[in-house]
């Protein structure tokens, strides 16, 4: 009797250790396949990450890139804008140059006029006033408008206001200066519209004292 309570215990036990194995088994089964899910799911949420990543890096490029174009663009527009105010404003300027220039003539032939008539004569008199009204009214037009007359008569001459017609040596005067105005120059708002014709001294020629 004690023998097959012996046996029937063990059949038991077998059973119950056989029962605890499938137990074990399925439970195994169930967790790794709750992990094989987990690690899906981890896998898909992982993508969609990189995915959200990759499309703010690109939407950070794209606001980057329009904001240097924007910036482009206003720098540009800011290029034109002053480019085109300059171009206004020497439009404004030197509108007048050609026709200034033109007019210089009748102010050249006017001053010839009062250099060259006799100014003895008072027969004379009525025409050499209107000559000088004349030329007066022109002068202040000119300086009306900017135009300022280049008389370097006693000056350093000055290549780029004035055009030397001649040169001649001058006893006492340094070389290089202006001794003779033959037509004046004009600027136009500082910038040279015709230059002084002028005679310019020149050095005495050096003296050999070896002999």
């Amino acid at each position: 009797m004690a023998n097959e309570s012996t046996e029937n215990k063990s059949a038991e036990e077998v059973a119950a250790e056989e029962l605890a194995a499938e137990i074990i088994e399925q439970a195994e089964e169930q967790v790794e396949e709750q992990l094989d899910a987990a690690v899906e799911n981890i896998s898909a949420e992982q993508e969609k990450i990189n995915e959200l990543e990759l499309a703010l890096a690109a939407a950070k490029s794209t606001v980057a890139d329009q904001k240097d174009t924007v910036i482009r663009a206003k720098a540009e527009v800011d290029n034109v804008r002053r480019r085109s105010a300059q171009d206004v404003e020497k439009a404004r300027k030197f509108a007048l140059e050609k026709f200034a220039v033109e007019l210089l003539t009748t102010v050249d032939n006017l001053e010839r006029a009062l250099e060259n008539i006799n100014k003895d004569d008072e027969s004379n008199t009525a025409i050499i006033e209107g000559i000088e009204l004349t030329y007066q009214g022109l002068i202040a037009s000119l300086e009306k408008f900017a135009i300022k007359a280049i008389d370097p008569k006693d000056q350093p001459f000055n290549p780029e206001l004035h055009q030397a017609m001649s040169m001649q040596e001058v006893e006492g005067v340094a070389a290089n200066t202006v001794i003779a105005v033959m037509q004046k120059g004009y600027e136009l708002n500082g910038r040279l519209i015709r230059p002084a014709m002028v005679m310019v001294s020149k050095a005495a020629p050096s003296v050999d004292t070896s002999a």
